[in-house]
């Protein structure tokens, strides 16, 4: 008891309270098959993530998040902290609804690579072939046109707003995004550089009314929302259930209870409502397979578009995908999305190799979502990742193909094919170190592939080797062939 006394009385009531008020007020595992992926690592690692999150939303007085993780088809936990409304003490859940911001851009480019799929555009017409109207003030006099991808990637040049929204919170309507449109400047010519733009989303959506002749949110309804069985998201409507949403934590500590705002003519860049629930929905359809129809609201090739980087912020470090962004953390690629809109900030970020994702919803304008969502990626993200089964080899190792271990020389250089763990890999003996190893892939008859970290040499192609009177003589690597010269 003696080292009790020792404690600040004002440490112990911050302590009572984190037990007694931000401990999670409801959460939940969805999924026949999650019992495959949720072990101790699992459970423990929520209770890791969950503490600290109690500590950011005491200690940093934040009302309240929702988060949730999914692993591949399932929402393998969700789970509300703190409150949706502080006054009226109501607990979030994750029935709780959010304005999602940003995250609008994923549907929107959603949109578009579905009416190109069905060949009604093409990623490089211009703007102004969907939008006649459209005429904004180059950057420079001989810039091209601005075409519907570089609006999609943030690669367009154009300003980031049109109008002073944010400052006021009047939304304009379509018709005044015309209008304010005609008297802007590009800041860049097209393809310069990364430049986030609300704008260009804005336009995005509005060449999706033109070429599919329906209202942008009747659109996503219809052909996102009802898909994937979104039921609990709208678009710009004060739907029930929606979380109180607060501004910045003020020097005294209070907090300003924000207005309901439309986001009229730049609904496709800031204006959708879900639940963590309906979100989880979107982020499977990342991880799905096959030609669009039902819950595939894209094909495979569209989504591998949609994923793949195309244009890099300066620094190299992060960049813009077809709606997604993209950032490279250590050895792993994640793409999400974050948003922010008055009282709201979300985010959500995927691993794809791993099919893991996190959802993380907030009723606050500074609490980090990105950083939240780092953390419960870091935590029960990488353990949900881990518990999966590891995935069979195609091809059983045989014991027999230790055999074509050996060195081999060719024109170009030597190669060392050496017996590593039930596996063969090529090793360049001058290299300056063991690092970065090729590895050989059983396909099967004796055949590999030739699977390198880079694209450099001949990696996804077929290795065999040739033998002669019982003797390994060759190492043929697609169409080039080095000569055995030792076992």
């Amino acid at each position: 008891m003696s080292a009790l006394r020792t404690v600040p009385k004002r440490f112990l009531v911050v302590m009572a309270l984190l037990a007694a008020t931000v401990r999670p007020t409801s959460g939940q595992s969805t999924g026949a098959g999650l019992s495959a992926v949720v072990g101790s690592d699992v459970e423990g690692a929520k209770r890791l993530f969950s503490s600290w999150l109690q500590g950011q939303i005491a200690y940093r007085g934040l009302p309240g998040v929702v988060v949730g993780v999914v692993h591949d088809q399932e929402l393998v936990w969700s789970a509300g902290f703190g409150y949706a409304d502080t006054q009226g003490r109501l607990p979030m859940t994750p029935a709780t609804k959010f304005r999602m911001a940003s995250h609008s851009k994923l549907f929107t480019a959603t949109a578009i690579m579905q009416l190109r799929e069905q060949g009604k555009l093409r990623l490089d017409d211009p703007a102004a072939q969907y939008l006649p109207w459209f005429k904004v003030k180059r950057a420079a006099p001989d810039d091209p046109p601005i075409t519907i991808a570089e609006l999609l990637t943030h690669s367009s040049g154009l300003p980031r707003e049109a109008g002073p929204h944010w400052t006021t919170y009047e939304f304009p309507t379509q018709e005044e995004l015309r209008t304010l449109v005609a008297d802007r400047q590009a800041a860049f010519a097209p393809e310069v550089r990364w430049k986030y733009s609300n704008l260009a989303y804005s336009l995005a959506g509005m060449i999706v009314e033109s070429v599919s002749g329906q209202r942008w949110a009747d659109y996503v309804s219809a052909n996102i929302f009802q898909p994937l069985g979104m039921k609990e998201s709208s678009v710009d409507q004060k739907a029930s259930g929606l979380a109180v949403g607060y501004g910045r934590r003020m020097p005294d500590g209070s907090r300003a209870v924000m207005p309901f705002v439309d986001a009229r003519g730049m609904g496709a860049a800031t204006g959708i409502t879900s639940t963590v629930g309906d979100m989880a929905r979107f982020v499977s359809a990342q991880f799905s397979t096959g030609p669009r129809g039902g819950q595939h609201i894209l094909g495979t090739a569209s989504l591998r578009e949609m994923h793949r980087v195309r244009m890099l912020e300066n620094n190299w470090t992060q960049g813009s995908a077809i709606g997604f962004a993209v950032s490279r953390v250590r050895d792993k690629i994640y793409v999400g999305h974050g948003g922010g809109y008055p009282g709201y900030t979300t985010q959500t970020l995927i691993q794809l190799d791993s099919k893991v994702g996190v959802i993380v919803l907030t009723n606050t304008n500074d609490s980090n979502p990105n950083d939240i969502a780092t953390q419960l990626m870091s935590t029960v993200g990488e353990a949900v990742a881990k518990s999966r089964p590891a995935a069979p080899d195609l091809v059983a190792w045989n014991p027999a193909w230790a055999r074509f271990a050996g060195s081999y020389r060719g024109p170009g250089g030597d190669s060392e094919v050496v017996l590593l763990n039930g596996r063969l890999v090529i090793l360049t003996p001058n290299a300056t170190s063991v690092e970065n190893t090729v590895q050989l892939e059983p396909l099967g008859n004796g055949e590999f592939r030739f699977m390198a970290p880079g694209g450099g040499g001949p990696v996804g192609e077929v290795v065999r080797f040739v033998e002669d009177g019982g003797r390994v003589v060759r190492m043929i690597t697609g169409d080039s062939w080095v000569d055995r010269v030792k076992e």
